[in-house]
């Protein structure tokens, strides 16, 4: 499905009925990666509306600067169209930094967020410089230059070996990725800012996922949300990497599926 917003097409899944469960993916993917949830979430009695932030799978990139307000504005925007007032919002990395841009500035519009292999932390002027020269060398010489330095950040060890299908699936996502939108992404990154000091006064309940063998986010970083957010339930899936949601689908499925049913009991009771 599209949608248009400032002239650009804007492409999303919508799947199921009940209250609505918005997916946010992580840099340099798409919506694809919740390929594992479009089933169970739905089944569950859950409305699951997957995005394609702009400039990533079938969302145009657009010729302006982007950043975590426009992604997160987007997806304001796109919920103002399926008349969704409120929702649960899980991020995935970088759709992570986009949920805390969306806590920040339209908290009423957030159920419960689910904070899924990110961090709330942002990147030092030494981080900053890093993905400032891989824009540029992604509008040079094409998205596999990025492609190749995350697909080897992306997954555990096991699963390199054992799933080799998926590996090569998310690796092609990957080096399909729109240039444009691709340093659009890595820039936008680069300037977001530190959320930290916000975590303590996220009220709602929330969730936060990490991974045992994930490469690309700290575990320092799954401590800080898990201690700093004052309503906090979590999982830590073992033998996954940063496609925890696709490595160990049933363990990630069963994670957050209890979330949800919590979240739908409160609501049923009054109690949300």
């Amino acid at each position: 499905m599209k949608y248009e917003r400032e002239g650009l097409s804007l492409a999303y899944d919508d799947l199921g009925d009940g209250p609505a469960v918005i997916l946010i993916h992580g840099f340099p993917l798409n919506r694809q990666m919740w390929l594992p949830q479009k089933k169970t979430i739905p089944g569950a009695g859950f409305r699951l509306i997957t995005p394609d932030l702009r400039g990533f799978g079938e969302s145009e990139p657009g010729t302006g600067a982007c950043s975590m307000d426009t992604f997160a504005d987007d997806l304001i925007a796109l919920m103002d169209r399926l008349e969704i007032k409120r929702a649960v919002v899980g991020g995935m990395s970088m759709g992570g930094y986009v949920l805390l841009n969306m806590l920040a500035r339209h908290p009423d519009r957030i159920i419960a967020p689910c904070f899924i292999v990110t961090r709330s932390g942002a990147d030092d002027e030494a981080g900053k410089a890093k993905r400032k020269a891989m824009a540029d060398d992604v509008r040079a010489f094409g998205a596999r230059i990025a492609a190749d330095i995350f697909a080897k950040l992306l997954f555990a060890e096991e699963t390199i070996g054992k799933k080799p299908e998926l590996v090569a699936q998310v690796s092609a996502w990957m080096q399909a990725a729109n240039p444009a939108g691709m340093a659009g992404g890595l820039l936008a990154i680069g300037d977001r800012q530190d959320y930290t000091p916000m975590l303590g006064r996220i009220t709602m309940p929330s969730l936060v996922i990490g991974a045992t063998e994930d490469r690309a986010m700290a575990r320092e970083n799954f401590d800080i949300l898990v201690s700093r957010l004052p309503h906090a339930s979590n999982c830590m899936i073992a033998g996954a990497g940063h496609m925890v949601n696709m490595e160990k689908a049933d363990e990630f499925n069963a994670c957050l599926l209890k979330f949800l049913q919590g979240l739908k009991d409160g609501m049923a009771s009054g109690c949300n």
